[in-house]
């Protein structure tokens, strides 16, 4: 049987239905083939738009903004430095592009360069389509010659009329000028970031080469620069600048301009920083900005330089014709480069020491060395270089400014014992916490484990308090570094975390202002080229991250580091307060203090590998208490050399207990033998100098029991550990220090 055969045993549909279908069919017309059939229309209209021959000619390009170059000036007007396009050192000709460069820009930017005819209408549909579905901006439209043509003929402005006349030029560019010309003109003008415009610019500042040199990963790392030069440069973002090099790779084999073993051999590649050294499997190597852009102070204006860029875009920093006044103090500066110099002296390159001022009452940095040679190495370390430095315990003060801001006390008692087991921890290994040497000491108070930086007790403070609390405390105090909203172990109030020297100086700034931060910034005043004020911190305006009394008693507390702890050599002959910190294995050094007027952060270590800090300036093993300490004090007396002593206020009443704040019982008090500092060499067996100085040679007999630590300090969740500062007062071995709660004020 038929459908036909079939349709006739079947009833015939009511009217009302065979009309509704009728209504449906119209409205499926009118809804769906009017606007496909407009769509079409305007598709073939546009198209006979751009390609027709329409009377009228390509105008005369304008010729390059002027560019202006930026000034930058210290605090007493002497000039430090002059940010510039960067300027080519060979002309590029057509023929110096290899192919690969070529390939990677149009996989990147405008894969249908070599098929449409200055405007691609389907890349436009399609970006529109991505963008829809993504409810933002992810693809743009724009083909290769239309973006010459927007650089060269046209304003930025963003309207239809600008838009339609910027196509009808594209496409009159391409059948005047060829795909080869506009592309050439295009890679040789294009903003690569960094001050570099042109491929040949980009090939010498990232990569040191000339850009016929370029290979295919190379290429494609450039390529991906285009679509947003500051936030893909791998100097400034090496994880998106990789994510980036390897999209464009994969649109290149895409393309067919790859083939599947060339690509895996490129994807196997890194993007790999020079100042990291030499790397440990096959990698791009990039390298940081040429040496041409900085004069003096070299540490100082690299900041500067990243400061501003942050703020402004580098078009504006290096054509933009700024005055930039920088808060560098000049007399502070040379301080701190002498400070430096002297304890690196007679040392080898690789070790390095790095020192940053704040002054905690405006936020400006007044000193800022970031190793001994800028122009070895570019690395500044001051800022954290690539990675960031594990603090060790210079960062417990964060633990015990929150602890204090929830209730804590200062005479608190908690047990010490050699080693405390994480609750609840079930990893294979790193659940305990342990002191240095293994050493007990019964219970103390808190106070007197931040003098003698035990970690045991702070390890339990810290998880009484909580490690967000203290990650967001720190965050806020100014520490960049460490995420709010990252999830730490307690290893994280030893040092586990990465920080940088900036960090921890404008973190304690804030104890030193009494729990006011005032954000830190290496500029005074920004001036644009018409005279127009960008930015004034001439007055700044602090933020209260903690209560003035919880402050104060941080600063009372850390004064005793110095005073009858392990910084004793950090003392200055006037109030002083700060804390030391060694990470694992002695592989870095900290102090970080300050007086009522400065606050500095002084770090030590090998800048090429992380190694243990031996055999150097007479000490077996370098703690923060040691040499670091040594250089924060050098610094610090000539800083303050004819100003007046200013004492810190006495602490007030703290904060009321929050509800968790738990309460330990039973603690019996005893007293106990402080470690010393200094490693296994201590001042010897008649105990400090008569001035509580220390020595600046140290006998080469080891005490009994200061041997290099076993244990480690680990939590399942931390990349380091830290091996605490070695532990107390530098004296002799037979050192006390009463365990007696003192009372103080709430």
């Amino acid at each position: 049987m038929t459908t036909h055969d079939l349709q006739l045993y079947l009833p015939r549909p009511p009217l009302w239905w065979r009309l509704s279908k009728g209504v449906l069919r119209t409205l499926a017309v009118l809804v769906i083939g009017v606007p496909l059939a407009a769509g079409a229309a305007a598709f073939v209209s546009l198209r006979l738009l751009l390609t027709g021959s329409l009377p009228g000619t390509i105008p005369v390009g304008r010729p390059p903004v002027r560019s202006q170059p930026s000034v930058v000036y210290d605090a007493s007007g002497r000039e430090l430095a002059t940010f510039r396009e960067f300027e080519l050192s060979v002309d590029v000709r057509p023929e110096d592009i290899p192919p690969v460069v070529k390939q990677a820009v149009v996989a990147a930017e405008d894969q249908r360069f070599w098929e449409h005819e200055g405007v691609d209408l389907f890349g436009v549909l399609r970006a529109a389509g991505v963008n829809l579905a993504e409810g933002a901006v992810r693809q743009g439209g724009s083909t290769i010659t239309q973006q010459l043509v927007k650089k060269r003929y046209l304003s930025e402005e963003r309207t239809i009329e600008r838009k339609l006349r910027e196509a009808i030029l594209a496409t009159r560019l391409e059948r005047e000028k060829g795909k080869e010309q506009i592309l050439f003109e295009y890679l040789d003008t294009v903003y690569f970031g960094g001050g570099a415009y042109g491929i040949g610019a980009a090939a010498e500042t990232y990569f040191r080469k000339h850009v016929s040199r370029l290979d295919a990963s190379e290429a494609a790392t450039l390529a991906g620069l285009i679509r947003s030069p500051s936030e893909l440069d791998p100097r400034v973002n090496p994880f998106g600048a990789e994510a980036r090099r390897r999209q464009v790779l994969r649109a290149m084999y895409d393309l067919g301009y790859l083939t599947k073993r060339e690509l895996d051999a490129e994807l196997a590649k890194m993007l790999w920083s020079s100042e990291l050294g030499k790397p440990n499997r096959p990698a791009t190597v990039y390298y940081p900005p040429p040496r041409s852009t900085f004069g003096r102070e070299p540490y100082l204006v690299d900041y500067v330089r990243r400061y501003l860029i942050e703020r402004y875009g580098e078009d504006v920093v290096f054509r933009g014709g700024l005055r930039v006044e920088t808060t560098l103090d000049p007399r502070l500066q040379e301080a701190a480069e002498a400070a430096v110099a002297e304890e690196l002296a007679g040392t080898t390159p690789p070790l390095e020491m790095s020192l940053v001022v704040v002054e905690p009452r405006t936020g400006h940095v007044k000193a800022l060395v970031g190793g001994r040679d800028y122009s070895a190495s570019q690395v500044n370390l001051a800022l954290g270089g690539s990675l960031g430095m594990q603090p060790g315990s210079a960062f417990k003060p964060f633990t015990l400014a929150a602890a204090l801001m929830q209730g804590y006390t200062p005479d608190r008692v908690y047990p010490a014992p050699a080693v405390w087991r994480v609750p609840g921890c079930q990893a294979r290994r790193g659940c305990t916490v342990s002191n240095y040497s293994g050493a007990g000491y019964g219970a103390m108070t808190i106070e007197e484990a931040t003098w003698a930086s035990v970690n045991t007790v702070y390890a339990q403070l810290v998880a009484d308090v909580g490690t967000a609390e203290v990650a967001r405390l720190a965050h806020a105090m100014g520490v960049s570094r460490i995420d709010p909203n990252r999830r730490y172990g307690v290893s994280l109030t030893l040092g586990a975390a990465e920080v940088s020297p900036l960090d921890m100086a404008a973190g304690y700034a804030v104890f030193a202002n009494r729990g006011v931060r005032v954000p830190v910034t290496p500029v005074l005043r920004v001036v644009d080229s018409g005279g127009r004020v960008l930015e004034d911190n001439t007055r700044p305006v602090g933020e209260r991250i903690m209560p003035t009394a919880v402050a104060d008693h941080v600063t009372e507390i850390l004064r005793g580091v110095i005073e009858k702890g392990t910084g004793r050599r950090a003392a200055i002959g006037r109030p002083a307060a700060g804390k030391t910190g060694t990470a694992q294995e002695y592989r870095a050094a900290w102090f970080v203090g300050y007086t009522p007027q400065l606050a500095a952060a002084v770090w030590m270590g090998y800048a090429d590998e992380p190694r243990p800090l031996r055999g150097i300036r007479g000490f077996s093993a370098v703690t923060g208490g040691t040499i670091p300490a040594r250089a924060w004090s050098s610094f610090m007396r000539a800083a303050l050399d004819g100003v007046p002593v200013v004492d810190f206020p006495t602490p007030g009443p703290l904060p009321p207990p929050a509800g968790n704040v738990k309460v330990r019982r039973g603690s019996r008090m005893v007293p106990f033998v402080v470690p010393l500092d200094c490693g296994d060499l201590c001042s010897g067996a008649g105990g400090e100098p008569a001035d509580g100085g220390a020595t600046d040679t140290e006998p080469t007999t080891p005490l009994a029991g200061e041997e290099s630590p076993v244990a480690t300090v680990a939590t399942p969740d931390a990349e380091g550990t830290d091996e605490d500062d070695r532990g107390g007062v530098e004296g002799s071995p037979t050192s006390t220090v009463s365990t007696r709660p003192r009372r103080r004020a709430g």
